[in-house]
């Protein structure tokens, strides 16, 4: 998770707080900005980074998977067209 989100979600939450209590702004802030850490690191996020190198990870998978299914068929066709003409 990206910690310059997090201040910024953390300075955000902490200016919607009224002004009274906001006069303890940093230590609700600090606060905050442990809360939001430790519920995002709860909900196991990944960045836009890992999560596009794992899709074109699978995309490359994918194909693949595509062509070895390819090659199975033109076997098992060869196997059969063997058996079928002894």
């Amino acid at each position: 998770m990206n910690p310059s989100f997090i201040d910024d979600l953390a300075k955000r939450l902490s200016e919607a707080i009224p002004p009274g209590p906001r006069q303890l702004g940093e230590d609700i802030e600090k606060n905050l900005k442990a809360v939001l850490q430790s519920a995002f690191a709860k909900m196991n996020l990944v960045s836009r980074e890992e999560f596009e190198v794992q899709s074109q990870v699978l995309a490359r998978t994918r194909t693949m998977v595509e062509r070895l299914e390819h090659q199975v068929k033109e076997l098992e066709a060869k196997v059969f067209e063997q058996e079928r003409n002894h």
